[in-house]
C-alpha cells in the first residue's frame, strides 16, 4: 500500500486508523488498525518511529535466541 505524499494527510490517516482501531469492537472496525496506524504515524512522528524500531530489534533478537536454542538442541 502506497503511503499519501503529503505530510498532514499521511498524520491524519495514521490518527484515524488508531481511532478506528479503538473502536474495534464495532463490526465494521477492528483492533488490526492500532498497529497500521502506528506504522503509518512513524513516518513522521519521531517518538512512534523509536517505538517502532526498538519493537523491531526485540523481535529479532528474540527470534534470533528461539532459532539458536533449536540449532542447540
Amino acid at each position: 500500500m502506497r503511503l499519501p505524499r503529503n505530510r498532514p494527510l499521511r498524520i491524519a490517516l495514521g490518527v484515524a486508523l488508531c481511532i478506528g482501531g479503538i473502536l474495534g469492537f464495532l463490526p465494521v472496525l477492528g483492533f488490526w488498525m492500532i498497529p497500521l496506524g502506528l506504522i503509518v504515524l512513524s513516518v513522521d512522528v519521531a517518538p512512534v518511529r523509536r517505538f517502532r524500531r526498538r519493537l523491531a530489534v526485540r523481535w529479532e533478537n528474540r527470534r534470533r535466541r528461539k532459532s539458536e536454542a533449536r540449532a542447540a538442541d
